[in-house]
């Protein structure tokens, strides 16, 4: 998963001044307005720029009376306002200069007091704890505002809807959609108060997901059996989900270990877990029966309660008192749809809904029955027979990591390697490398992208004390790809306010195509594209779809229910979970009212991320179709085109893919690709 704490920053760079005048009204009026562009007509020699209106207008919309009077307003656009292109460029190159480095120093400053929480080390203390929720960047926009900054960059670079972008984009040059992206960096004035609440919310939520362990060792069937090894510690949800695929080899007890996992989920999901048993060897638990054992006898154990859902409530709380501040986006969900993700909601809804409705979903559950020779149960959601490791058993593969990996700094130098191997020259592949950290993760891991060219992206994964286990490779090889598209989209770039891609989506979708080549960066034989490849995006596409219309419709019941407690909270979720269970894989799997769908961690702590998940597969498949049919053609390389798509940068998703492979994102071409395999 790609770092959400780098997107926190930004996103905290987009707020600030006081509660009580930030939600007062601009005291600029409309005859103000036209004195204004009156006056600046008067002044220039040429025709006003079609853009002097908007930018005067959003400035003036912002503009409150701590800012100044009426004469203030007219005075400061009269001296502020670049009346012929070559001025605004040069404003242009200095703010971006400016960004930059404010940008980027901050993100080293909360990559610093992160360490502790996010690398293994020493046991954490409470400063660790406040250290790291705390936001360096959280007074950044209020003092843009109090320096007047902001509305220097609102009158020369006004801000475009998501809608007007994705029309009027096509005919912009590069310079025009960086100016379009700078006039994104202030577009509402939200406290600092509030950017820093929400970095405290967010850093307690990670930190619980963080330590969410689960004992496998210390697992019990009903007759008193322990089906996994004694010093098995698995991260909810990523590790238990990984054990899962892990089973589908030909391995001893591998449908008990299965079914076991799914218990011990469906208890996370529902808060029946007893809270003693997380993180905690001292005791011994039955999922089954949900009874806990110390020393051999069974003793009384409360469960977890509603903790796991007063994270995800708290930072809702925050999220609400924020909306006010965003007049134009007004909730959370608009906020990450609109305008994190810069598409709709009820967009990427329909998306989801055409696959997981379809008519294919049930040819290929059908043939994966076939394949295992049995009904499926719940846990075949995450059925992992498509790939080609499945048929290697796992402990192989990690007996080969932990010897090439047995430390951070092993993995790193492997890097110029492995991107050798995926086509890029030495030189460019050493590039690449030397721009890259690998840290030992204290959660499940993390790629932690740089704001400013002259850091390291950072590559965090677990590392054992035996050196890397194959899941923690092969995560490890998924942020790989993250860094790689931090590196290229930020140091290849030709203007610094375009760094990045559209959303984290797109990131996704390289970590996956990476991460898909983990066993031919072992030197397996190479990926390619095939009916397996097909089906394996498709049956992910399934999966995860599920999960990320259950975040999305919990958000929703959170704005239907501003009230609720966590307990009420935690009944929605399973209620929303056991919904999008009935209507879309009850008739699949045919067990009722699963609430498993509700497991994912990011629920918790990158609330709305999910949906990244299953938009990246989308644009994954349409990648890998595209390398498929023009990689090894006309002097075209997996690495070339690769560099090619991650330096177009951060234009509206639609037409970075038009760019990229010459079409919009659709799930039709899967859907299409699952009818041509013979299954």
């Amino acid at each position: 998963m790609k770092n959400k704490i780098l997107l926190m920053v930004l996103t905290v760079l987009t707020g600030c001044s006081t509660a009580k005048t930030t939600t007062e009204m601009s005291n600029i009026n409309e005859q103000t307005v036209q004195t204004v562009l009156s006056r600046l007509g008067e002044t220039s020699s040429e025709s006003l720029s079609p853009l002097a209106e908007r930018g005067v207008r959003q400035a003036a919309a912002l503009w409150r009376e701590i800012d100044g009077s009426q004469d203030d307003f007219i005075a400061f656009c009269l001296e502020n306002y670049c009346m012929n292109e070559p001025s605004r460029e040069i404003l242009f190159n200095k703010l971006s200069v400016a960004c930059e480095n404010i940008f980027g120093t901050a993100n080293q400053l909360s990559v610093a007091l992160k360490k502790p929480v996010h690398l293994q080390g020493d046991d954490l203390t409470q400063i660790d704890l406040i250290m790291g929720n705390y936001g360096p960047s959280s007074h950044f926009m209020e003092d843009m505002y109090a320096n007047k900054v902001a509305f220097i960059c609102v009158l020369n670079f006004p801000n475009f809807s998501l809608e007007e972008k994705d029309t009027l984009g096509h005919e912009w040059s590069r310079k025009q959609w960086a100016y379009a992206r700078m006039g994104d960096l202030f577009t509402h004035r939200t406290p600092s108060r509030l950017n820093q609440e929400m970095a405290r919310v967010t850093g307690n939520a990670e930190n619980y997901i963080a330590s969410y362990n689960i004992m496998m060792g210390h697992l019990l069937t009903e007759d008193g059996r322990r089906l996994f090894p004694e010093d098995m510690v698995l991260l909810s949800h990523w590790n238990l989900r990984d054990e899962i695929k892990s089973n589908y080899a030909a391995l001893p007890d591998a449908l008990e270990k299965q079914q076991m996992i799914q218990k011990v989920m469906e208890h996370i999901v529902c808060q029946t877990i007893p809270a003693c048993v997380i993180n905690n060897p001292a005791f011994d638990w039955k999922p089954f029966s949900n009874t806990v054992y110390k020393d051999g006898q069974r003793v009384d154990a409360a469960g977890e309660g509603a903790v796991r859902y007063q994270h995800l409530l708290a930072t809702y709380t925050v999220e609400k008192q924020m909306d006010p501040y965003h007049p134009n986006m007004p909730t959370a969900i608009i906020r990450n749809f609109e305008g994190s993700m810069e598409i709709s909601a009820s967009e990427i809804e329909d998306l989801f809904i055409n696959l997981v409705s379809s008519d294919q979903v049930k040819k290929v559950a059908a043939f994966i029955e076939t394949r295992l020779g049995r009904e499926l149960q719940p846990f075949d959601i995450w059925y992992d027979g498509f790939k080609s490791r499945t048929s290697i058993p796992e402990d192989e593969l990690t007996a080969l990591t932990r010897k090439k990996y047995p430390h951070p700094d092993a993995f790193r130098a492997d890097m110029p390697r492995m991107l050798q191997v995926l086509g890029f020259e030495s030189g460019e592949a050493q590039k690449i490398a030397s721009r890259i950290v690998v840290e030992p993760a204290r959660g499940s891991g993390h790629a932690w992208g740089a704001a400013g060219r002259w850091e390291p992206s950072r590559l965090r994964t677990r590392i054992g004390p035996n050196g890397m286990d194959y899941k923690g490779y092969n995560i490890a090889v998924h942020e790989f790809g993250h860094n790689v598209e931090q590196t290229l989209s930020l140091y290849d770039m030709d203007h610094y306010m375009l760094n990045g891609v559209p959303n984290t989506a797109f990131t996704e979708a390289l970590a996956f195509i990476f991460q898909k080549r983990d066993l031919q960066l072992l030197g397996y034989p190479a990926h390619k594209m095939d009916e397996n490849t097909v089906l394996d995006i498709f049956w992910g596409c399934y999966e995860i779809m599920g999960v990320a219309l259950v975040d999305m419709y919990v958000w929703q019941w959170l704005y239907e229910n501003p009230e609720a407690d966590a307990e009420m909270l935690k009944q929605a979720v399973e209620d929303k979970a056991r919904m999008v269970w009935n209507r879309y894989y009850e008739p699949v799997f045919g067990q009722p009212d699963c609430p498993l769908l509700g497991v994912y961690s990011h629920m918790i702590n990158s609330p709305m991320y999910l949906p990244n998940y299953p938009f990246g597969h989308i644009i994954e498949f349409q990648l890998e179709a595209y390398f498929n049919k023009n990689v090894n053609k006309d002097g075209k390389t997996l690495a070339g085109e690769v560099k090619r798509m991650f330096t177009l940068g951060s234009l509206v998703p639609q037409l970075w893919m038009e760019q990229a492979v010459g079409s919009r994102v659709s799930t039709d071409p899967l859907l299409k690709a699952v009818d041509d395999c013979a299954l």
